[in-house]
């Protein structure tokens, strides 16, 4: 039986390199046998490698029947690399281009959200070329605090901040501007966090919905990279919110993959309070190591991160 050749794209020149080599090296040790790997990385600089050889990335690429697009932020998750593999004529896992970048882009994702009747928290942007010092007085006046400082686009929460009072805020846009040149001030809303992934064609439905997972990081901090991954966070699956608010997660997690017009899978983050339920972003490339979400989810419903790999790579390649 000839196994179908898959180039595993990983590392990448965003801030996310690390989180996205282990997703990669997970997605390697998890391949189903009916595929043959071939491991891709690129480096911080930009250069692609195959086999621990630098090559141009269209010689990286030769002899691949699908890639698994395995990059997490900058270039990988917002569209630029899904227009390159376009071009070359390269099926790919993920979403495509242009909604990948749209999903990245959080205030944009935001008014895609707001348009198709989702609840997500009040924002405003704050431009790093502008006079943004005195415009961050507007912004403090406008959004009620606390509130959530974070780059426009990026992920793993690199960035981000809770902010009190002014001096906070002042801090935090100076900090977020590092990451990007475009900053979000959104309204810190109190409630309880919760993701939730999507699934296309699987099991029978057009989209599903995979059972929320409840995420609880230590007391008084919020989900921010370092307790992403220093293990300090408890996420339950399955989760310990009301079935009326499951499903209303569920809902909202399927309501904005199609507006985004996403494919294949994508994960939500929500958050749950006395107000509803609020979307705040969304993630069109989740990590998927054995630690992640998205897997955790598929695995409380009975979908090994093997099986999960093998559904996503035959709709890449069945267009």
């Amino acid at each position: 039986m000839t196994q179908t050749v898959v180039g595993i794209i990983r590392g990448g020149v965003s801030g996310e390199y690390d989180v996205s080599l282990k997703t990669g090296g997970s997605v390697l040790r998890h391949l189903p046998s009916r595929y043959k790997p071939v491991d891709i990385l690129i480096d911080k600089n930009g250069v692609w490698h195959r086999g621990g050889i630098a090559y141009a990335p269209e010689k990286a690429l030769s002899h691949v029947d699908v890639v698994f697009n395995a990059l997490h932020g900058y270039y990988g998750e917002d569209g630029k690399l899904q227009k390159f593999l376009d071009h070359l004529q390269v099926p790919y896992t993920g979403s495509g281009a242009i909604p990948s970048a749209m999903g990245m882009h959080k205030m944009m994702a935001k008014d895609v959200f707001a348009r198709h009747g989702l609840k997500t928290p009040y924002a405003m942007v704050l431009k790093r070329n502008s006079p943004w010092n005195k415009e961050a007085v507007r912004v403090y006046r406008s959004v009620p605090h606390p509130s959530v400082v974070k780059p426009i686009s990026g992920g793993s929460s690199l960035g981000t901040r809770v902010v009190h009072d002014f001096h906070d805020l002042l801090d935090a846009l100076n900090h977020a501007f590092h990451y990007s040149e475009s900053v979000i001030v959104e309204e810190y809303i109190s409630g309880r966090e919760a993701t939730c992934g999507v699934l296309d064609h699987f099991r029978g439905e057009e989209r599903y919905a995979l059972p929320p997972v409840e995420i609880i990081p230590p007391a008084g901090r919020f989900f921010d990279y370092e307790v992403k991954y220093n293990g300090s966070t408890r996420e339950l699956c399955p989760s310990f919110f009301s079935e009326k608010e499951k499903t209303e997660i569920m809902r909202c997690a399927i309501l904005a993959h199609k507006a985004l017009g996403l494919r294949h899978y994508s994960r939500s983050d929500f958050i749950v309070s006395s107000r509803g339920v609020h979307i705040l972003e969304v993630n069109t490339l989740p990590g998927l190591t054995e630690e992640s979400l998205l897997p955790k989810s598929c695995k409380a419903i009975g979908c090994s991160l093997s099986d999960f790999l093998d559904h996503t790579l035959q709709s890449a390649l069945n267009g």
